[in-house]
């Protein structure tokens, strides 16, 4: 039976991007037979022009019966000024995600070792990183109520939200965190903010309890702030970390920067049956829009995990994996990882070298 790929290229760099992952996906497609089905929608800034929703019924009917998503970005400055938030580009970021139920968000940091100058931080502190943030997506602060801005009885205005998380959403992402540990080194640390956060310290209690059906994986606990100081001062200590939505979006940022560019990591957000949506960690950067400029790769590695996980296709996942590191190993760079007796290509450059090295 054939599977069904929803493509929703978004706004800023997203169309130019997913163009060039689109391609290898086809070509991996007719290389090992996977007979699929390519469609496209409209999400975001573009889909708000369109249709004056940010996720149109179409893209959602779509999304639904689609076996696995790409994304490109969202956002930009044109519509930041919209007063209504539920029209807002990010809003449909958030409805796709709530809407198929996508509460697990996997986000690898991995150093190339072509890239070890890359980073801005030394050689020695980063060579071999390989970690793995687990994020919950569809809770927390991000999704919680009440929450909005309110005129208190002396005029000043008050914004709110709320933090909360019930012990099945902890359940539910702890055993992927669990999971994904035992499935690399068995080393999972959960990143809280128990000494502050009454609802992490249910966090922390869950994951202790949880840590049972698991004796293999070794489990240790980190403030969120101390977490944000490791990853800096010594993320090799780091295996798998999980953590909260708000805290996730956080410290994957960060460890992005530690790759050398948030434009070589991909993500991938997965429901309880690994459907999923995958996409580049970064965001629209509409600043170098249409300029051939922004670094596909994050959004090719995209296409691999989506192979890997949502498409029982680990082969061509590999095969994907594989032919962007040669494409390292020839010197070809992107702005955001170029360095001295470098080659500097473009976007879509970028993605021909891969297809060709596949």
């Amino acid at each position: 039976m054939s599977k069904k790929i929803l493509v929703l290229p978004g706004d800023g760099i997203g169309p130019e991007i997913v163009a060039e992952a689109v391609k290898v996906l086809e070509a991996v497609d007719r290389r090992f037979n996977m007979g699929l089905v390519i469609d496209h929608g409209l999400v975001g800034g573009s889909a708000y022009d369109a249709t004056g929703f940010p996720l149109p019924e179409d893209s959602l009917n779509k999304a639904l019966a689609a076996d696995a998503i790409l994304l490109g970005a969202v956002g930009g400055p044109k519509w930041d000024k919209l007063e209504d938030r539920s029209k807002r580009p990010e809003q449909g970021l958030l409805d796709i995600r709530k809407n198929l139920g996508l509460f697990g968000n996997l986000r690898p940091a991995i150093l190339y070792p072509q890239l070890a100058d890359a980073s801005t931080l030394k050689p020695e502190v980063v060579s071999g990183l390989d970690i793995l943030i687990v994020r919950e997506l569809t809770g927390g602060i991000y999704f919680g109520q009440p929450r909005g801005v309110r005129t208190l009885e002396n005029g000043e205005r008050e914004g709110y939200n709320t933090y909360v998380y019930n012990e099945s959403e902890i359940r539910r992402i702890g055993r992927v965190a669990f999971e994904s540990a035992m499935k690399r080194n068995k080393k999972l640390c959960s990143v809280d903010k128990a000494n502050v956060l009454e609802v992490t310290v249910l966090w922390r209690e869950i994951m202790e309890e949880m840590s049972k059906d698991y004796p293999e994986v070794e489990l240790s606990h980190m403030y969120v702030d101390n977490a944000a100081m490791q990853l800096v001062r010594a993320p090799k200590q780091f295996d798998v970390l999980v953590t909260g939505n708000m805290f996730g979006d956080i410290l994957s940022d960060a460890a992005a920067m530690l790759t050398g560019s948030i434009g070589m990591l991909p993500s991938a957000s997965l429901d309880k049956n690994n459907k999923g949506m995958y996409e580049p960690c970064h965001g629209s950067a509409p600043d170098i829009a249409g300029q051939g400029l922004a670094n596909p790769l994050a959004t090719i590695l995209s296409v691999a995990m989506m192979l890997r996980y949502s498409l029982d296709q680990g082969v061509a996942a590999d095969a994907i994996e594989a032919a962007v590191s040669k494409v390292l190993d020839q010197g070809l760079r992107t702005g955001d990882i170029f360095s001295e007796g470098m080659t500097r290509v473009s976007t879509s450059e970028m993605g021909e070298a891969v297809l060709a090295a596949l």
